[in-house]
């Protein structure tokens, strides 16, 4: 990560004896995905930003479970998650916010099953909540002017937990034009990494998934199109890619797109 930005892990607070207000989860990709690791670091510029007082677990925070448990290895999925609750017990977390939709519902849903109950909000919900307190405002930053941007719902966030609002006012501040594509919201189409689909090749078919998705936002012929899941920000890259349409269409996070309107 960057030098221009030190932020403290759960063990350096606890031998403070002080507690964070948030835990960040980072997750896998946000910790070793390069793209997604830029994602990482602008989460990290809005809390600072805003003056919440956070920590992270660096290496004591290991995946979640999410896909082995969508590959179908429960007993792997269980064993990640004991740990990581013992980890998140030890240091008595109560609130974490995360910038994958795949931590966020796993921690929320799947872990009280096994005992680990926690306020979970994921990153687009905690930009929402700073815009509505009026610490985050489009201003003082780059200027969205005339961009037409189209928001991808990331299948965990959207269908999953009902989370369509929250990324959407992070756009909607801005002096853009946001338009729907025609599965949008609860009738959303997945990018294809879903279900552990993000570590295998594709089964054979006529199409593949994001490509069928890309070419629906650039029907709408975007200059932005945003998401708020690492793994969907893979897949529509590489969709945009496979039509040379990088230099005209930018695939962004809202965090990214937050930070850059915000002047952070």
């Amino acid at each position: 990560m960057d030098t221009s930005i030190n932020i403290p892990t759960m063990a350096q607070m606890a031998a403070k004896g002080e507690t964070p207000d948030i835990l960040f989860w980072v997750g896998c990709a946000g910790s070793f995905d390069e793209r997604a690791q830029k994602i990482t670091r602008d989460i990290c510029k809005i809390l600072q930003h805003v003056g919440i007082n956070f920590a992270i677990l660096g290496t004591e925070e290991s995946c979640t479970g999410d896909p082995a448990k969508r590959a179908g290895n429960e007993f792997l999925f269980q064993m990640q998650a004991m740990t990581n609750i013992q980890v998140l017990d030890g240091y008595e977390i109560k609130k974490i916010v995360t910038g994958c939709p795949h931590c966020f519902n796993t921690i929320k849903n799947e872990y009280p099953n096994l005992g680990g109950n926690y306020e979970v909000i994921h990153h687009s919900q905690l930009i929402q909540q700073l815009i509505d307190e009026g610490k985050l405002k489009a201003e003082g930053g780059e200027s969205f002017k005339g961009k037409k941007i189209t928001f991808h719902d990331p299948c965990y966030l959207g269908r999953a937990n009902g989370v369509y609002e929250a990324p959407r006012k992070a756009l909607e501040i801005l002096d853009a034009e946001l338009v729907e594509m025609k599965r949008c919201k609860s009738n959303g189409l997945c990018c294809g990494a879903g279900g552990a689909q993000m570590f295998k090749e594709p089964e054979k078919g006529t199409k593949d998934i994001n490509i069928e998705r890309i070419d629906e936002a650039l029907a709408l012929q975007p200059n932005i199109v945003a998401s708020s899941c690492p793994f969907c920000m893979t897949m529509l890259s590489d969709g945009v890619k496979n039509f040379n349409k990088e230099e005209e269409v930018k695939v962004l996070d809202i965090a990214e797109i937050t930070v850059r309107a915000n002047g952070l």
